[in-house]
């Protein structure tokens, strides 16, 4: 972990890549929140893609950043952990 940090500070020395990761931090928000919720509650990644009706590997790709979901996709996820799913645009 401490190399990841590491890399990361040394990199986001670079204003271009530190403005495309501050681009990326709602998305990064929202998948921390919904790991978090899951693992609160005590949920696999295979409990919620049934309640959902989607495939474990679909939750696995939207946790680990490999997805763009649309905005009901979340809603399903937010709605099977028990919360609802707020958008918002300042």
């Amino acid at each position: 972990m401490k190399k990841y940090k590491n890399l990361k500070k040394e990199l986001l020395r670079d204003k271009r890549i530190k403005k495309e990761y501050a681009l990326l931090e709602p998305e990064f928000a929202v998948v921390r929140q919904i790991i978090d919720l899951r693992l609160t509650k005590n949920v696999s990644q295979k409990k919620l893609a049934e309640k959902i009706g989607t495939k474990q590997s679909a939750i696995s790709r939207l946790e680990r950043g490999f997805v763009n979901p649309s905005v009901s996709f979340l809603s399903r996820v937010a709605s099977a952990l028990g919360k609802k799913l707020v958008v918002e645009i300042r």
